[in-house]
This record gives structure tokens, C-alpha cells and sequence, in this order.
């Protein structure tokens, strides 16, 4: 090798990592229970401010706390499908701290005695599997909402800010990991991979465009092969995958920065700016000690028997990772495998479809295709178009038949989303059934060769390449509704035998 190509060759070859990360996510989900955590008070989004408030979410004097079952059950499903342990004695702690949107002035929570413990969540970068250990699932109740006035609604473009409290008391379940996440990249892939998980349970929506599930990232930096960890940094309340995604990497990039160049990473806490791309201080970060938990005096323990456990383990549905497995089996397309599981509504009409003896490929194909795009343009949800799994059963059989073409059931699965009817009254409405009778066909196809005589000459002479052409002259004069199977037959037979 000569010097130049020696130098070239080191400028190209990246040096190898000095620094990692060691990344715990703390997620936050509200539960979509019908009431509050500890009061009758109704749990909905939208709401005019401060209109789903009552004296106990308010922390007025004298109003006591009464626990909501269905939101224990909630947790303990979750704490089930994450493979943790069950805690069959747990107690609720005031969490102490001043913050304008807390109305009491403490959060009724969970401390040193969770529900849920050691659980775990295995994740995909890549093909690579890597397992994130869960630490504890706990129970705890939200708080009110901030509203900052500005046009961005961010705290440091604001002159002033309004509280509603209708979020204040609702079911908020925390899933903290364990410190096993290694880069912005698996962050994310964990993220996405516990929305599912909690969608799949139906305890909660988790959208994150309403702040039904949110997130803190705790991150550090180390040498590589310490097995000490560096000092951490907390990122608050991100409610988007990119927010996540982009804050963990800017932390990390600026940690290793910091150590690096021979500074001390400080422990704080901070906010993530996604205006501007990166994180600002908002104060030092608290340890437990400075929450002055102590035991809530209002409530009793929770005991959670064994035949409520073995209750919440039977009612877990199949699980995301499973039903990924089991629908690429089925031949269905990775791009499709996503959507499906990312959204239970459309997984259980692609499971009600097959069941019904629907084409696995050609349904998944439909609803990651035309049906995402159209929920997507509209903002709605699968469960309110009417489109049920009987209608793609429907049209699976129509092209299966021959009734309509490929093309044509797209546009017939837009008419029955708009709420048109059936896929067979769609199709007879909107004209799009195929023409599969050869005399129904007879006059396009003389019209398409008395246009094109020297393609008819070339395919007498034995040349079959004008035959797609033709084939597709045909299908535009009939509106796309030829059979082209049929439209070749009658082109062959037109043509004769070669010579």
C-alpha cells in the first residue's frame, strides 16, 4: 500500500467507539377507564377546561379518595403481558412536590411497594433482538395540564399560562426499564414496541398526539467496558417517537461531548426544545428523599389475590411480537405485518377476513394500502368507517371470481369506507364490475386492432410482445373493466396460429 492510499485508508476507517450510552425510559400511560383514579369524575379528551373536576381530583378539604377497580385491573394486565411479578401486597405514598398543576400539592402514588416487578420487553433493531429488563410497574394519578400562551404553546415563548385540571386525578400507570438501553434507535424501537403492548391489552389508547402516553428518557454516557454508570440526565415528558428519538441522541451526543473534552456531566433535569433541536436545563434533578413519600393515611393497602392474577394472565390477547410471527408466516408483507400490529382495529378485521376464508396476502395488502390511507386522510379511526370483515371477505371473493379486477377492488373499498353499501352494490353503482363475456368484449377488441393494424400483423407473424400492448389498449377503451385474461384469449384467437 503507498502512503497516500495508507492515508486514505485511515481517513475512511472510523475510529472506534470511546463512549456509550446507557438509556432507562420511564413511560407514563393513562388508562382509559370510564371515571377517575380516586374519584366518580369522567375520563375524556377534548373537554372545555375544567368542566370534569370535582372536590377529591381538586384536593379540597375533607374529600377522601376512593381507589377505581377497573384501573388496578388495568395495571395488573399490563404488569402480566410484561412478564413481571406480581407484589400481592402493595400501598399507595404521597409523592410530595409543589407544582402548579397539581392541586394538592402531592401525588397519590407508588414508592418502594409497586404492584408489577422484573418484568421485561424484547425489541427488534435491525434483526438484532435485545432484551429491556422492566423494573417496576406502578400505579399513580395524573396531573392537571399546563397551557402556555403562545403560538408554539411552549413555557419559554409564553408571557402567561391557564390550568385545567379535568386531567388532574386521571389513572396514569408508569412502566420504568431497567438502564439496558443502548442508543436513540433502540429507545424508540422500545417505545413503539410497549404502545403496542398496551394497545393490544385495550386498557388504553396511548396516543401520544393527546398525551395519553408520554415519555421521561434518563441518560448517561461511560467508557466502554465500565461497569459503573455515568451520571444521568432526565428528559421530561416527550409525546412523540421523534421527540424521543431526537432528544435521547442529542443527550448522548452532548454528554460525550462534555465527558470528552474533560468536563463532569451534571445531574438535572431537563426539557427537550423540538423547535430548536435540543434540550435546556429546567432545574437539578430530585431524589426520592426530596419527595418526602410517606404512606398515603386515606387508603388502604392493595391485595391483589392469585385468582385475580391467573384472572388478568387468561384475559392477555396474543401479544404483538406472537402476532407478528404468526402473520409473516402467513406469507404477509413485512410493511404490512407493521400496520396490522400496530393497530388492533385493523389485526382483528385482517384476523376476521382470513377466518372467513379471505386471501391473507391480498387482505393485509388492502387494509396497510387504501384503508390506512383513508383513515389517515380523514383522521379517523377503523371502528367508525363501516367496514367490517365480512365486506373484505366479500370482495375477496368478487376477485377471486373474476367480478371485479385488482384496480377496480381498490375503488370499490373506498366506496365501501365512504359508507356506500356492500362491495357487490358499490361495484354495480359505481359501473366497475368486470367484463369477462367474450361477446361482450368482441367490439372493443376489433376497435383496438382496426386502430393498430401492425401490431395485428406482428402478432400473426408470431411476434408476442405487441400482445401486452394491445391488451392494455382494450382495458382503457372499456374503462379498466376488461378481464385481460379474457382480452388475451380473444386477441390469440383473432391473430390465429403463428405461421
Amino acid at each position: 500500500m503507498t502512503d497516500d492510499a495508507a492515508t486514505r485508508h485511515e481517513a475512511t476507517t472510523p475510529e472506534p467507539a470511546t463512549y456509550e450510552a446507557v438509556i432507562g425510559i420511564e413511560t407514563h400511560v393513562e388508562l382509559a377507564t370510564r371515571s377517575k383514579m380516586f374519584c366518580g369524575c369522567p375520563v375524556g379528551f377534548g373537554a372545555e377546561p375544567n368542566t370534569a373536576v370535582c372536590p377529591v381530583c381538586l384536593g379540597l378539604p375533607g374529600a377522601l379518595p376512593v381507589p377505581n377497580r377497573e384501573a388496578i385491573e388495568g395495571i395488573v394486565r399490563i404488569g402480566a403481558a410484561l412478564g413481571c411479578r406480581l407484589v400481592e401486597h402493595s400501598l399507595f405514598h404521597r409523592k410530595n412536590y409543589f407544582y402548579p398543576d397539581l392541586p394538592k400539592n402531592y401525588q397519590i402514588s407508588q414508592y418502594d411497594v409497586p404492584l408489577c416487578v422484573d418484568g421485561r420487553l424484547d425489541i427488534e433493531v435491525d434483526g438484532d433482538t435485545s432484551t429491556i429488563g422492566i423494573t417496576r410497574v406502578h400505579m399513580e394519578e395524573d396531573t392537571g395540564k399546563s397551557l402556555h400562551g403562545s403560538d408554539g404553546g411552549r413555557i419559554h415563548q409564553a408571557d402567561h399560562s391557564l390550568l385545567d385540571f379535568n386531567r388532574s386525578g386521571v389513572p396514569l400507570v408508569e412502566i420504568v426499564s431497567e438502564p439496558d438501553i443502548r442508543s436513540a434507535d433502540q429507545a424508540r424501537a422500545y417505545a413503539v414496541e410497549l404502545q403496542r403492548v398496551v394497545r393490544t391489552l385495550g386498557v388504553t389508547e396511548a396516543k401520544l398526539e393527546a398525551g395519553s402516553m408520554r415519555f421521561d428518557a434518563n441518560v448517561s454516557v461511560r467508557a466502554v467496558g465500565a461497569t459503573t454508570l455515568g451520571t444521568r440526565t432526565e428528559v421530561k415528558n416527550m409525546n412523540s417517537l421523534r421527540s424521543l428519538h431526537r432528544a435521547v441522541s442529542y443527550e448522548i451526543d452532548r454528554q460525550t461531548r462534555v465527558v470528552s473534552g474533560g468536563g463532569i456531566a451534571v445531574q438535572e433535569t431537563r426539557h427537550w426544545n423540538e423547535e430548536a433541536g435540543g434540550t435546556i436545563p429546567m432545574r437539578s434533578k430530585e431524589e426520592s428523599e426530596d419527595y418526602r413519600y410517606f404512606q398515603e393515611p386515606d387508603l388502604v393497602p392493595i391485595e391483589i389475590d392469585t385468582a385475580w392474577w391467573e384472572r388478568a394472565v387468561a384475559s392477555i390477547p396474543e401479544l404483538p411480537a406472537a402476532r407478528r410471527s404468526r402473520y409473516l408466516a402467513a406469507g404477509v408483507e413485512p410493511s404490512s405485518v407493521a400496520v396490522l400490529v400496530d393497530d388492533p382495529a385493523l389485526g382483528d378485521l385482517f384476523e376476521g377476513a382470513v377466518a372467513g376464508g379471505a386471501e391473507p396476502r391480498v387482505v393485509s395488502n388492502w387494509l396497510a394500502g387504501e384503508v390506512v390511507a383513508y383513515l389517515r386522510q380523514r383522521g379517523a379511526s377503523a371502528a367508525e368507517t363501516p367496514l367490517d370483515a365480512s365486506a373484505l371477505v366479500e370482495l375477496g371473493t368478487m376477485v377471486g371470481a373474476g367480478q371485479v379486477s385488482a384496480s377496480a377492488a381498490k375503488e370499490v373499498l373506498r366506496g365501501v369506507l365512504a359508507g356506500e353499501g356492500t362491495p357487490a352494490h358499490v361495484a354495480d353503482v359505481r359501473n366497475l364490475r368486470q367484463i369477462s363475456d367474450s361477446s361482450a368484449l368482441q367490439d372493443a377488441v376489433d376497435a383496438v386492432l382496426a386502430d393498430h393494424p401492425d401490431e395485428l400483423a406482428r402478432l400473426r407473424a408470431g411476434d408476442a410482445k405487441p400482445l401486452g400492448f394491445l391488451v392494455g389498449r382494450v382495458m382503457r377503451a372499456t374503462g379498466g373493466r376488461a378481464d385481460p385474461r379474457a382480452v388475451s384469449q380473444l386477441l390469440a384467437s383473432r391473430a390465429g396460429p403463428p405461421p
